[in-house]
């Protein structure tokens, strides 16, 4: 009878000691977590999202529950590239676990040098691109609907470090795999998916929105089986590995996607009512492999049968 599984992943470069990985804006910068989880034991985190410059948000009200799930419109609040690199990195820099920051910009040109400056950084394993942002160049519309876009962008930051690139996609498009291919053939290492769903929620007494921005992000379960489907496709459209984001609350959930084709997993909202979630999720999975005598958790990967 097995005792251990092997839980070992690499998603385009980066080495992980379990496939379970924090998804950015829903762990702050790991410190935040360190009285509830052992960061050592996770898989990597990805910190919240940074930009070349601090940023306030949007106004509150900007988090509203939802059956199954929230709204949120933070408006990506960050301290900043040189703050992190200044206060925050002197704590993760202390951990065995690969650190991803995930970016934004404004522009082309921002995202170009945020890679440029995080290529400098030695304790930093990778880059996560949060393609959903408004393009202020090309009237708002956000870099991850639109193929050509999404290629420019990914291409400045692939011409600009040296590092491991991930690439979140944006569900709000009609066909997610034309994006994918548009990513890959950019450059991109890997590939994860999904970012939030467009929502909003009405107060029927004030007749105005619960969130001050009008619209925000539907993350929880309530978007697991869009976001399965979605990662179930693009693996069929890639050669690079994809990383499941979506409602994932349980080992079950993760499992899910694993089987379908995902390398690995971010566990997003589930941080909120639950901080030890993660490290739940990755002793679940190995109970699952040991209880089935799978050795490893690429064993798995992969096999939905059709």
């Amino acid at each position: 009878m097995m005792n251990k599984a092997d839980l070992k992943v690499n998603i385009g470069g980066i080495e992980l000691k379990n496939p379970v990985i924090t998804a950015s804006g829903t762990f702050g910068y790991a410190r935040e977590f360190d009285d509830f989880v052992d960061l050592n034991r996770l898989g990597a985190i990805i910190v919240k999202g940074l930009s070349l410059k601090p940023s306030k948000g949007n106004p509150p009200p900007r988090i509203v529950e939802t059956p199954c799930g929230m709204l949120n419109a933070i408006g990506l609040e960050n301290v900043g590239l040189a703050s992190f690199v200044e206060e925050k990195l002197l704590f993760l820099k202390q951990l065995s676990t690969p650190i991803i920051i995930n970016i934004y910009g404004k522009d082309i040109r921002e995202y170009a040098e945020l890679a440029s400056r995080i290529n400098d950084i030695e304790e930093i394993s990778g880059i996560e691109v949060n393609i959903s942002c408004p393009n202020v160049k090309a009237g708002g519309v956000a870099f991850g609907t639109d193929p050509d876009a999404a290629y420019k962008v990914v291409k400045a930051v692939r011409d600009n470090t040296g590092k491991p690139v991930m690439v979140k996609l944006t569900p709000n498009v009609t066909d997610i795999t034309v994006i994918a291919r548009s990513v890959e053939d950019a450059g991109a290492d890997s590939i994860s998916l999904i970012n939030t769903i467009t929502g909003m929620v009405i107060d029927i007494e004030t007749r105005r929105s619960k969130l001050a921005n009008i619209t925000g992000g539907l993350s929880g379960p309530a978007i697991k089986p869009i976001a399965l489907r979605m990662v179930w496709q693009v693996v069929q459209q890639v050669k690079i590995p994809v990383v499941g984001v979506g409602g994932i609350m349980t080992p079950e959930d993760a499992l899910e996607f694993l089987i379908a084709g995902a390398v690995a997993v971010q566990i997003g909202t589930a941080n909120f009512i639950n901080p030890h979630v993660t490290i739940d999720i990755i002793e679940g999975i190995e109970a699952f492999l040991i209880k089935r005598n799978i050795p490893r958790i690429t064993d798995i990967i992969g096999t939905l049968q059709i």
